[in-house]
């Protein structure tokens, strides 16, 4: 997929009992989940009541053989937390981008704490104003900077740990799952009510090393065994005696539809199910939706990498033959382009390569994850036309996207949307295919193996599981439909967040 989606953050946190180096997990950690930030990255670490940090951009780097003790020196301690990270909130110039880098910290007092997030926070215009009251001229560099001060406030004021996160869960509108360290070394995570953002748990074969990960990948690379995803509104502690588990609030889960369709590595495992086999479901039901299509198709091709299972899902139910004629340059990367948005469909057009003679000639299905803007499926599609290919038919195993996402992904405007604007029949004549075939929402829910009521879908519905996302979506939504002009992300807008 092309469209350059992001999503707020992987995390990474380890604790190792034996009170051995916990770096190495870390590290790896964060290098299985580069596909969930390529801006910036950074860990920290804990040892004799100091934190040490390292932040940078660019994706989780190798490391040489020459400099691994330097590394070991630079990030001592046995406990320690990571981060990769895409901005959804704030500015995108690279100064705010190396001040949006995490893990962040926060101190006063003599008490002080580090903490790691994945989501994205609704609420901001009226976090940072009571924040300013205990920090005058308080500023941020993420919605992490604001979790751990409002983590730090409220321990400031007596309450201990898990009271602080309560009180969190309580004040806090969004999405956020999160890891942290106080300054005592004690090692804890936690959920938003709803759960939106994943977070998994585990440990090591002899038990000496916990660990908290975005993804299971991040504890697969490790060698570790998964134990449980954290729940909404749960907070987990680690001891010698293991997990320590306390629900402390309960809404109903809402967890991210986009996460199976797109961000999600397709090995990671969620809810008993591979990724993979999700996708690969996905592209059967398509199947099933869209006989008349299938049926005068030739041929199924997949937009590399997140089209690919689905594709071997619809090549399995039609018969189709799955021609691998779409592959990625690997090495053309976003980097070069995040701040000169100019470049966009020149970058665009590099990154795929098709095989003409595979194509030409022939009735054409692309699966493919998600129709956003529209401007990397317009472009494939002109490549497949100018190659001979005699019609294109695109299969999206994602359902139409028809408003903002106010957890973490990086599409907060109605202007941005192409589905918000346009019927599946007028995507279809934009971007130059001969029909545009989304998956169901019904389908969508079956193959996840959720219920409908478990999954946030209010980019696909309109139908925020948030009170304050609501009520600013249906502001903006209005607004939209009358020609007033975005001028931002919607939830960082004061005057829409007074209003709502």
């Amino acid at each position: 997929m092309g469209e350059h989606l992001k999503i707020a953050c992987g995390v990474f946190g380890a604790i190792n009992l034996k009170k051995q180096s916990v770096f190495p997990y870390i590290y790896w950690g964060l290098r299985a989940q580069n596909h969930r930030g390529h801006q910036s990255h950074g860990f920290l670490t804990f040892l004799n009541g100091e934190f040490y940090i390292h932040r940078s951009l660019d994706l989780v780097p190798k490391i040489r053989a020459s400099a691994i003790h330097e590394w070991f020196g630079r990030l001592p301690g046995h406990v320690g937390i990571g981060n990769v990270r895409y901005t959804t909130s704030g500015k995108t110039d690279e100064k705010s981008l190396i001040e949006g880098t995490q893990p962040v910290t926060a101190s006063k007092n003599g008490l002080k704490l580090a903490i790691s997030f994945n989501g994205n926070v609704v609420n901001t215009v009226q976090l940072k104003k009571e924040i300013s009251k205990d920090f005058p001229g308080f500023s941020y560099g993420s919605d992490a900077d604001l979790i751990c001060h409002k983590l730090l406030i409220n321990l400031t004021k007596g309450k201990n740990l898990e009271e602080a996160v309560k009180t969190c869960m309580e004040e806090i509108e969004g999405a956020f799952s999160v890891t942290g360290i106080t300054k005592d070394g004690r090692f804890f995570a936690f959920k938003d009510p709803y759960g939106i953002r994943p977070l998994c748990a585990g440990h090591s074969a002899d038990k000496d090393i916990y660990a908290f990960s975005s993804e299971t990948v991040g504890l697969d690379i490790n060698g570790f065994y998964r134990d449980f995803e954290v729940e909404p509104g749960e907070f987990v502690t680690v001891s010698e005696n293991g997990f320590s588990r306390v629900k402390l609030a309960k809404d109903r889960k809402a967890f991210c539809a986009f996460e199976f369709a797109y961000f999600a590595r397709p090995d990671s495992f969620f809810d008993d199910k591979h990724v993979y086999e999700i996708r690969e479901e996905f592209g059967r039901n398509l199947v099933r939706e869209n006989p008349e299509v299938v049926k005068d198709a030739d041929m199924v091709i997949s937009m590399p990498e997140t089209g690919d299972d689905a594709a071997f899902g619809v090549h399995e139910e039609s018969g189709l033959r799955w021609e691998r004629a779409t592959r990625r340059h690997r090495y053309v990367t976003e980097r070069a382009f995040i701040l000169l948005e100019r470049e966009r469909y020149a970058t665009i057009d590099k990154k795929i390569n098709i095989l003409a003679s595979k194509v030409k000639g022939k009735k054409v299905i692309v699966v493919d994850d998600s129709i956003v803007r529209g401007d990397t499926t317009r472009v494939t599609i002109e490549k497949l036309r100018r190659m001979g290919a005699k019609k294109v038919y695109m299969f999206v195993t994602f359902p139409r996207i028809i408003g903002p996402c106010f957890y973490g992904i990086d599409m907060a405007t109605y202007g941005q949307l192409i589905g918000a604007k346009h019927t599946p029949d007028e995507i279809a004549k934009i971007i130059g295919a001969d029909a545009v075939c989304n998956q169901s929402i019904d389908g969508l829910v079956r193959a996840t193996g959720f219920r409908k009521d478990e999954l946030c879908l209010g980019c696909i519905t309109g139908e925020y599981p948030t009170p304050l996302a609501q009520r600013i979506a249906d502001e903006m939504r209005k607004r939209f439909l009358e020609g007033y002009e975005e001028t931002g992300r919607l939830y960082e807008i004061s005057e829409i967040f007074d209003k709502c």
